[in-house]
């Protein structure tokens, strides 16, 4: 069972969209992390979102790669970088395997998730 219950209206607060990651970006010496560039579409337009993923993904594999974004987040600085959301990915407990999670089909940018 899961650590704590939330009531429904604590879900409905979270804004998850559908986006398209355009740009890769190594931040200075950062060993995990990417500087991306993503599309959410035309009521949000393009975000930067720092992704602790490059022990786990090239560039190549993550460039077009449409992801579930984590939009409402408060943004935060990570080396010097403002993040502006989160990409969600699951991961096993320790950590050595991270997978981003995808629309199982192709779908618009800024699509909202339910």
């Amino acid at each position: 069972m899961s650590e704590e219950i939330i009531e429904f209206k604590d879900w409905e607060k979270l804004d998850l969209r559908v986006g398209k990651i355009l740009e890769v970006e190594d931040i200075g010496e950062a060993d995990k992390l990417y500087k991306l560039t993503i599309d959410l579409g035309d009521k949000i337009g393009k975000r930067t979102i720092c992704a602790g993923i490059k022990e786990h993904y090239s560039k190549e594999e993550l460039k077009n790669k449409k992801v579930i974004i984590f939009v409402n987040l408060t943004p935060r600085k990570l080396r010097g970088v403002e993040s502006q959301g989160m990409i969600l990915a699951a991961c096993t407990e320790d950590e050595t395997e991270v997978v981003l999670i995808s629309p199982e089909k192709d779908i618009g940018v800024g699509s909202r998730v339910r």
